[in-house]
């Protein structure tokens, strides 16, 4: 598998042993998820799904950023305790993303709960010179690590050059950033230095050190992540260990709405709670994996309900393949698994791309459609069609909602009687029954001998 880095520019094959390691930078959890952390999460979702359906172990440590100014500003607009506020975005942060069917992270690291840890790579970074003292905190020396900007591709003197009056000015340097945080207001931890809360960057280092080692696989993010978190990380992990930090940084791209960047100022945002409630985890997973992960995607109405007709294309063809009967098979339906098997796989080996992997997985509908328009489908092509088919729907994290017995053998014996309606050709009774069932938001696929039916996700925007 090749995977584009942003740190050396180029697609980069995944070397691992034994297993994948991959950091992803989580929310700041002062307020509900939106739509552009649930693409950053769902594409990590798939790859850690897709290589974990090629036998390869996977840990995923994806933090929660729960102490920081936001935060505490936030709690202070609410009166409440800044950790009772986090805790409450915390919980909302699962279930929102429990909602769009993203499995839960090896582990879920709090900046709170590895105090210890931070100041440890603090105090190392300390006495190795490339971190300072001041009245106001513990700064890291950005002209002490000499491939400082070789992530962002900037450089220090463009940065010095650019940068604003520095707000304190004991650092060295106006681009030397905060390890440690010198404040008594809550959240603060006591330290060697002084009372305070750690930096932004360092929580990130410490938790992905400690879980991963010095030198894991994959570290990833939003691109927006790239200047100054990602670029601080390296620089601050490096510094201490000596060591190439991750092997490969893989960055998302942004979601903007209707062209524009999603902003609070803007009045734009969309929350994932939201967004969920109008149109489920489906057509949200489809819409995010529907561009390629490094480029920027727009968020617009036209296009979920286009994903919206996608989606019952893979709901008929679940369940044409499930309510099929008969035997025999030929070749060319063989040929057709195997050739969209390896093609969905080599799509996604390649940098990982979900919109050429959906491609392929919508050609394998459309012909299973298409054999069941011509009434085709036997149990035997079931046989073949229907593993791989569901391969590729968990790989993309696309759940068919099921029936339980009770329910299908309810609806059985309403299609037995419609069908008898039908015979005794009183068609308004038929279509009565019709009407009933598709409150259950259950619709019928009249064949010429036959009438099967598919449970449809509701969408509440549709």
């Amino acid at each position: 598998m090749e995977i584009f880095d942003t740190l050396r520019n180029t697609k980069t094959e995944l070397e691992f042993s034994g297993k994948v390691g991959i950091y992803l930078c989580g929310v700041t959890v002062y307020d509900d998820a939106h739509i552009g952390h649930a693409r950053t999460i769902i594409v990590f979702d798939v790859l850690r799904r897709f290589l974990e359906s090629q036998k390869i172990p996977v840990e995923l440590v994806q933090n929660f950023t729960d102490v920081d100014d936001k935060i505490i500003d936030r709690a202070y607009q609410e009166k409440i305790p800044p950790l009772e506020l986090a805790a409450k975005y915390t919980k909302n942060y699962f279930d929102d993303f429990d909602g769009l069917n993203v499995k839960r992270a090896t582990r879920y690291p709090k900046a709170t709960e590895h105090i210890q840890d931070m100041q440890n790579l603090v105090s190392n970074l300390i006495d190795k010179k490339y971190a300072y003292v001041t009245k106001n905190g513990v700064y890291f020396s950005v002209s002490k690590f000499s491939e400082y900007g070789k992530l962002s591709k900037k450089k220090t003197d463009d940065l010095v050059s650019g940068a604003r009056v520095a707000v304190d000015e004991e650092k060295n340097d106006p681009i030397d950033f905060a390890l440690w945080k010198f404040s008594d207001a809550e959240p603060s931890w006591d330290s060697p230095w002084g009372k305070g809360r750690p930096g932004w960057h360092i929580e990130c280092s410490a938790m992905s050190l400690k879980y991963l080692g010095e030198n894991f696989e994959i570290h990833g993010g939003g691109r927006d992540l790239i200047f100054p978190h990602h670029e601080n990380e390296i620089a601050q992990s490096e510094s201490s260990t000596s060591k190439q930090f991750a092997k490969i940084w893989m960055h998302v791209g942004m979601i903007t709405i209707n062209g524009e960047k999603m902003s609070k100022s803007l009045g734009n945002v969309k929350t994932v709670n939201r967004v969920l409630e109008n149109w489920g985890p489906n057509i949200i997973r489809l819409f995010c994996l529907s561009g390629h992960y490094s480029k920027p995607i727009d968020y617009s109405e036209k296009f979920l309900k286009e994903n919206v007709i996608k989606l019952r294309q893979i709901e008929s063809c679940y369940y044409e393949l499930r309510f099929a009967k008969g035997t025999g098979a030929n070749e060319d339906i063989e040929k057709l698994v195997i050739r969209c098997k390896n093609d969905f796989n080599s799509a996604l080996n390649d940098d990982f791309n979900t919109p050429l992997a959906l491609t392929i997985f919508y050609k394998l509908i459309k012909e299973v459609n298409s054999l069941a328009a011509e009434e085709k489908i036997t149990e035997t092509i079931s046989k073949l069609i229907l593993p791989e088919f569901e391969k590729m729907m968990d790989v993309l994290g696309i759940q068919i909602i099921k029936v339980s017995d009770d329910e299908e053998n309810e609806i059985k014996r309403m299609i037995k009687k419609r069908d008898e309606c039908r015979e005794q050709k009183n068609f308004e009774e038929a279509d009565n029954i019709r009407m009933q069932i598709a409150k259950k938001n259950i619709v019928f696929a009249d064949h010429k001998n036959r009438t099967i039916w598919i449970k449809q996700e509701k969408i509440k925007a549709e």
